[in-house]
């Protein structure tokens, strides 16, 4: 029987702040010791990833070896009420807090990034599932910036869509609504997930 997703939020949030902070680092270095030779990641030169809060899998490692590369890093920023946009994110970057105290690159809009042009979409969550359906926060700023992977007319450029967790944020199953955007794969400390087309069987690495 699925979670309730009211409840499944409370308890793995619960679980990711009992985590300690060497805990965390820790596997924040595993999963970006996991992705260091995954072909997807290698060849990507806009990475976005996001500000870890709330006991989140940290991406610092992984931005910070991509800054490294020379690739070019982003981080989400609000656009008004409800949309997501990507600002530059270099090193040493200014940052300013939104209206949820998360730091944003404060950087004026004219440098903001449309989601469509990014290669790889580093993505929190609070629990993901065996087919990649995603469960999040509950603001729904992902689904929204990236509805258009949705639509199957679709032909621009497609970013790839990677959550990142810890192995407990794995359940067997999510109920995913019209609105939800699967992710392309997740990572988590212990395992690379990477989904297929539905109805596919997915792959570990």
């Amino acid at each position: 029987m699925t979670d309730d997703p009211r409840e499944l939020r409370q308890r793995l949030r619960a679980l990711r702040r009992a985590s300690s902070p060497a805990e965390r680092r820790q596997a924040a270095l595993a999963v970006a010791c996991r992705l260091e030779n995954w072909p997807v990641w290698v060849g990507a030169t806009r990475v976005a990833g996001y500000w870890a809060c709330d006991g989140e899998l940290d991406p610092a490692p992984l931005l910070e070896h991509a800054w490294v590369a020379g690739r070019s890093v982003y981080l989400p920023v609000l656009d008004g009420e409800c949309s997501l946009r990507f600002a530059p994110y270099p090193p040493g970057a200014r940052l300013r807090r939104n209206r949820f105290n998360i730091p944003e690159p404060e950087v004026s809009p004219m440098e903001w990034l449309e989601p469509s042009r990014l290669d790889v979409v580093l993505a929190p969550l609070v629990a993901f599932d065996r087919t990649g359906t995603r469960l999040g926060m509950g603001g729904g700023f992902y689904d929204r910036a990236f509805a258009f992977l949705r639509d199957p007319s679709y032909r621009g450029h497609r970013p790839v869509l990677l959550g990142l967790g810890y192995e407990f944020q794995k359940v067997v199953e999510l109920i995913r609504q019209p609105w939800d955007v699967p992710l392309d794969a997740a990572v988590t400390e212990a395992v690379l997930h990477v989904f297929f087309a539905e109805g596919s069987a997915p792959t570990a690495v």
